[in-house]
């Protein structure tokens, strides 16, 4: 399994598999198969999709600390720029199917309505992610405050997870919810369990 995680193919092979969902999307999309109203669900759809890419990203380290697997890590740079592309595609697809691409609307509906804040102030905390994510940044910041930039992600799920909340609760749709509640809490708290773990001598 470790060899095949450090495969020369492996990371291609990975980052296909990150773009099925949006190549189903826009499959369902094209063949009218995304439901009485396709818009909505392509915008819901990228939205679950950035949650579930998040999930990921803050699965890995856990995952390859618990399997004594460190090649996993060669993989969370990709799920976290994942992250991101689906968050901006949500958010384009918001702005054009939704909006029009009308900025007054558009800045209206972040103004007035909680969960399109939550939404926005997400991928704005995602935007330097992403921008830092190569490793000139990492050199150029300095491994300290690159890290230290890089633990919004911990800020950013939660906020996403309200935004989440907020769009299914209006049709009282809460059990997907709480998946997402309990997949994020349990890798939030093991992440705060293992900062204050003793350290060894």
């Amino acid at each position: 399994m470790r060899s095949l995680l450090l495969h020369p193919l492996a990371k291609p092979l990975v980052f296909l598999l990150c773009l099925l969902p949006l190549a189903w999307l826009v499959f369902g999309a094209a063949t009218d198969q995304l439901g009485a109203n396709p818009a909505e669900a392509l915008t819901r759809g990228l939205g679950d999709w950035a949650l579930r890419m998040l999930c990921l990203t803050l699965a890995v380290t856990p995952l390859r600390l618990r399997t004594r697997t460190p090649q996993l890590a060669r993989f969370r740079r990709m799920f976290g720029l994942f992250v991101f592309f689906y968050a901006c595609l949500h958010m384009l697809a918001y702005g054009w199917l939704d909006k029009g691409f009308d900025v007054i609307e558009i800045s209206r509906d972040i103004l007035e309505r909680p969960f399109i804040l939550d939404g926005f102030t997400t991928w704005l905390l995602l935007l330097p992610l992403a921008l830092t994510s190569s490793n000139r940044a990492v050199r150029a910041l300095g491994g300290r405050a690159w890290r230290s930039l890089h633990r919004l992600i911990y800020l950013i799920a939660p906020l996403a997870l309200l935004h989440f909340f907020s769009m299914r609760s209006g049709k009282n749709d809460y059990a997907e919810v709480a998946m997402y509640a309990v997949v994020i809490g349990v890798l939030l708290l093991e992440r705060l369990l293992r900062y204050f773990e003793p350290k060894q001598a």
